[in-house]
């Protein structure tokens, strides 16, 4: 029997090589757009707040603390950041322009093939700019990453992108066009009887009340294997319940309803990054964080800080812009024509 070696790395050294002259072109990218790198911490009193992301906990105490275990108290948790997303948004409250990050990011419960527990992200945020043209910096982003990783094949080994312009669908547009209903008008009966029609499982413990349950599931079922067909392309203007941080749109006029200007884009049907014209009402941010503190206490996960250094800066005044958060090693998989993370990772968790 061969033995397990567990003490190699996950990837490949030639991979690994190529994911560093990758993440070199990502730098030299930013750095030709004019943005300037920043460093943030990775653990921090501050946590984003979402109802369906775990941080990883632990506890701070000072040299007296080993001796009064007591110091362990609620002031001494520190949380491995999701993303940098909260101390960026404060770098730009304190007078940055326009900055990007590589960063390691933390999540509990994320692990398999396109997930890993701790995994490396890309975020960048910009003055002035709305979620559609960080689209198309996007899209540049992208191109770019390839065009590179094309220099280290005789052949093209991996997926091409379009040769034309990345397709834009809003989201209703996207439930209209591969789910035959309205994202935003549609009943809980007709989500349901479109589960039906296309035979999608609905899991256990799920809430056949909620729309955006419902909403969910066949965007994860049904709309996503169909962008897969497309190759690239950008969903955007999101449902008003799936804001996060993103900006409130009065769309009344053409859809009835108010949606989140965010934007996400999908390459072979694989969501690849998240990005907002950015919310920048403190009061509205602290109505989301309640929000969002609330469904995590229906849905049994634990309770995240409602106060933040962010709503202090955003308090002070954020400037309106645009960012987005990019999972980089889900553009290098995809870049060098691989199908799982743990092959352009030098350890995945399993061996970390």
């Amino acid at each position: 029997m061969q033995e397990k070696l567990e003490y190699l790395p996950t990837a490949s050294i030639e991979t690994l090589k190529f994911r560093s002259k990758l993440l070199h072109a990502v730098r030299m990218f930013f750095e030709a757009s004019g943005y300037w790198e920043v460093e943030t911490p990775i653990l921090s009193r501050d946590s984003v707040v979402d109802a369906f992301i775990d941080p990883f906990t632990t506890l701070w105490h000072s040299a007296e603390g080993l001796e009064k275990p007591e110091a362990n108290t609620e002031q001494a948790t520190r949380f491995l950041q999701t993303s940098p997303e909260f101390a960026m948004k404060r770098l730009l409250a304190a007078g940055a322009d326009q900055i990007y990050q590589i960063t390691h990011a933390f999540r509990q419960a994320e692990q398999g093939p396109l997930h890993n527990p701790e995994f490396t992200m890309l975020e960048w945020y910009r003055l002035g700019e709305s979620h559609h043209e960080q689209m198309t910096f996007v899209e540049s982003l992208v191109r770019h990453v390839y065009q590179v990783a094309e220099s280290f094949f005789d052949q093209n080994t991996r997926d091409s992108l379009p040769a034309e312009q990345f397709e834009r669908f809003s989201f209703e547009d996207v439930f209209r066009k591969y789910a035959g209903l309205s994202a935003l008008n549609s009943s809980v009966e007709e989500f349901q009887q479109a589960a039906l029609q296309h035979q999608i499982s609905v899991p256990s413990g799920f809430d056949e009340t909620d729309r955006l349950s419902w909403q969910n599931l066949l965007l994860v079922e049904l709309i996503e294997p169909a962008l897969c067909q497309l190759g690239a392309v950008f969903v955007y203007d999101y449902p008003q319940q799936q804001a996060a941080l993103a900006r409130i749109r009065d769309d009344r006029k053409k859809s009835g309803h108010h949606v989140a200007e965010r934007f996400e884009l999908y390459l072979q049907g694989i969501e690849i990054c998240n990005g907002y014209h950015e919310l920048t009402d403190a009061h509205e941010l602290q109505t989301r964080i309640a929000q969002q503190a609330e469904l995590r206490l229906k849905e049994k996960r634990p309770a995240l800080p409602a106060e933040s250094y962010l709503l202090q800066a955003m308090e002070a005044g954020l400037p309106a812009c645009a960012g987005t958060a990019l999972g980089i090693d889900r553009l290098i998989m995809l870049a060098l024509g691989k199908q799982t993370l743990q092959e352009v990772m030098a350890f995945s968790f399993e061996r970390a």
